[in-house]
């Protein structure tokens, strides 16, 4: 990301930068992310011109495209994704998703997705992890490079862009939510100053989540989700 952020002023086209080794790998809200060398670890870099609202939708693009790609290799009745940001394997955190831009008018200047895929190996498990991780080669036994994996990952992401093209949000809405973890079940979200429990209902066209609550319907555009 911090490459990313580096290139952005030169780049004229989207552009995937990949770390073969992370000294300083993050995640949402400045959490630490450990990325064993061998895993994962790529940011798209573009300039798509957007609203910062509409560049947002982007990582459910991502999410989607993880989620196909995980699926060459892994069954995918085992994948899910869960709101906002990652993918699960057996409802433990496979990867995650961190999204980045600048902006200095009503358009970003850039936008960076960047993403952590556990191939190889399983970063170190936080006891109080409500979702700990889990790697491909210990969950089906298969090794996968990370090129391997960024290539197939690149195609993915091409393709969802190309449906946003065509068919608009709700198709990518509509494809997240076939894969979401817990959708109708009982979840918890926390934001900053509150806590919310209720029926996982989905997501509303702009990406926030719907809950279903004894106070009535919530929509939460920034939470950490617990189940």
């Amino acid at each position: 990301m911090n490459e990313a952020a580096r290139r952005a002023a030169s780049i004229r086209i989207p552009t995937w930068i990949m770390a073969h080794r992370q000294t300083a790998g993050r995640g949402r809200r400045g959490r630490a992310w450990d990325n064993p060398t061998g895993n994962l670890a790529a940011t798209l870099i573009s300039k798509p011109g957007l609203r910062p609202a509409d560049a947002a939708l982007r990582s459910f693009l991502a999410a989607n495209a993880l989620f196909e790609s995980l699926a060459l290799w892994v069954d995918r009745s085992r994948l899910a994704t869960k709101w906002p940001n990652d993918v699960l394997l057996d409802s433990s955190k496979i990867a995650g998703i961190l999204l980045e831009s600048s902006s200095s008018g009503t358009t970003v200047d850039w936008l960076s997705i960047g993403i952590g895929v556990n191939l190889a190996h399983c970063p170190p498990t936080d006891p109080e992890a409500k979702f700990p991780p889990v790697c491909v080669a210990e969950a089906v036994g298969v090794t996968v490079t990370a090129e391997e994996f960024l290539t197939v990952l690149a195609s993915s992401y091409a393709t969802q862009e190309s449906k946003l093209a065509y068919f608009g949000f709700e198709r990518i809405r509509e494809d997240w939510m076939r894969h979401a973890a817990r959708l109708g079940d009982v979840i918890t979200a926390r934001t900053a100053r509150d806590t919310y429990t209720g029926i996982f209902d989905g997501i509303d066209m702009d990406g926030n989540l719907i809950l279903i609550t004894g106070r009535g319907p919530q929509t939460i555009a920034a939470a950490d989700v617990y189940f």
